[in-house]
């Protein structure tokens, strides 16, 4: 799996977990450099609290477009490490 935003491959893994019809990629997959993080976290019931990063791309800005639960409840501890997308950032083989 691909994704990328602004025209730029932003993480590329043959290894996501797939959540909710959410594609989440092992840290070590994605493009730090483009990476920035964000004080936004919000809470899901049965995965607990998640934290965001803001993708920057060639001067372009997509706040709070990737996140991630550093300390998964025990119900989504498969994607401890893993990192997903939304905002216009595009998922695909």
């Amino acid at each position: 799996m691909k994704a990328t935003w602004n025209n730029t491959l932003i993480a590329e893994s043959d290894a996501t977990v797939v959540v909710e019809n959410n594609h989440y990629f092992p840290a070590d997959s994605i493009k730090k450099e483009y990476f920035k993080s964000s004080d936004k976290h919000t809470t899901c019931p049965w995965k607990g609290k998640a934290s965001y990063y803001t993708l920057e791309v060639d001067g372009k800005k997509n706040e709070d477009a990737a996140w991630y639960y550093p300390e998964p409840k025990a119900a989504a501890k498969e994607i401890k490490g893993h990192i997903a997308f939304w905002k216009g950032v595009t998922v695909q083989k």
